[in-house]
């Protein structure tokens, strides 16, 4: 079976993280965040996978390269001019997936979940496309999936609203709580017939309601297990202060550091994440930030829960539509969160 990452987007909520690279190619613990899911896929017997590109593809390419060292063997869809869309990333290679079940999974995802089990469940209810949930039981912003008792997908909702009951059955020995989608699908090739040739297309918006309605099982998996998903700036700080924790990887307490940070005597640093060869002067004081490559943090500055990059780097490209507003502040753009 093949395997279909899918790295394309833009990660406007991550802004400014996603200047120069695209989400999927933010370090996470020092490794980009993509390899996660590359190491997950092969430690279920996936070996050839292809992912696709469009916003800064080299910084996927130059990291994972033909992912010889992860053990598999990597083959990169590049969409131009225009970015596809989930289904559309599909039908770009249709040619390479259309011969048996695949699976399409979103790069910006770190878990454990069972997969075989998932792919069981695909085979059991002789489904078209399977998708992977998981109980939503802080009541996250993430769309409720409403499901039958007999295991199918029935609609794709809004947000659950604090507090609310679940809007679908739940098996045992779940928590009652809305279902929300992983983003990880398991695919029967047959799901190419509602996949539109050509043009950019949505899988949940454009193409399993089509192929639901044509009487078509797309079916669900409410997976156990650990699911991370990294879309915003403050998700991407607490998860990595979180998996800091549990992992063991504190050489430096409540600190991330990556190759060639510098932080001066007398200077203030607390749980924030430091790229690369990034200074920090002395007498600064840094609190639940994130600095990008090569930042010089003035000595006495104070920043809480920021983003801090070169803003050079920034250019002339215009803030996007979803992402924070941010300040320049000396040799630095400033984009505080939370």
């Amino acid at each position: 079976m093949k395997a279909m990452i899918l790295a394309a987007g833009f990660g406007t909520r991550l802004w400014p993280l996603t200047i120069g690279r695209t989400k999927p190619a933010i370090p996470f613990l020092n490794r980009p965040l993509i390899a996660y899911t590359i190491d997950y896929l092969r430690r279920f017997g996936f070996e050839d996978i292809i992912i696709n590109l469009h916003h800064e593809p080299d910084s996927v390419r130059e990291q994972i390269g033909d992912g010889s060292r992860f053990g598999v063997k990597i083959t990169y869809s590049v969409e131009e001019p225009e970015i596809l869309g989930t289904a559309g990333a599909l039908d770009h290679v249709r040619d390479q997936l259309d011969h048996e079940t695949f699976i399409a999974i979103n790069g910006k995802i770190i878990t454990d979940i069972d997969l075989n089990a998932a792919i069981n469940t695909h085979r059991q209810l002789a489904a078209l496309a399977t998708l992977v949930l998981r109980p939503n039981p802080k009541r996250e912003r993430f769309s409720d999936v409403i499901i039958t008792p007999e295991g199918r997908i029935e609609k794709f909702a809004g947000f659950p609203a604090p507090g609310t009951p679940p809007s679908s059955p739940i098996p045992a020995p779940h928590p009652p709580s809305p279902l929300m989608f992983t983003g990880i699908h398991i695919l029967d090739p047959k799901v190419f017939d509602y996949i539109p040739r050509g043009i950019a297309s949505d899988s949940v918006k454009d193409v399993y309601p089509k192929a639901m309605a044509a009487g078509e099982i797309v079916a669900a998996h409410v997976a156990e297990g650990s699911w991370f998903e990294m879309s915003t700036i403050e998700r991407y700080l607490n998860i990595s202060m979180e998996f800091l924790t549990r992992e063991g990887h504190q050489s430096t307490p409540g600190l991330i550091l990556d190759e060639g940070c510098e932080i001066e005597s007398g200077a203030q640093v607390e749980r924030s994440i430091l790229w690369k060869r990034v200074r920090v002067r002395a007498g600064a004081r840094l609190s639940e930030c994130i600095v990008g490559d090569s930042v010089t943090v003035p000595a006495d500055a104070n920043f809480q829960r920021a983003v801090i990059v070169r803003a050079d780097l920034a250019g002339e490209s215009e803030r996007p539509e979803k992402a924070l507003p941010g300040k320049i502040i000396g040799e630095n753009l400033v984009v505080h969160f939370g």
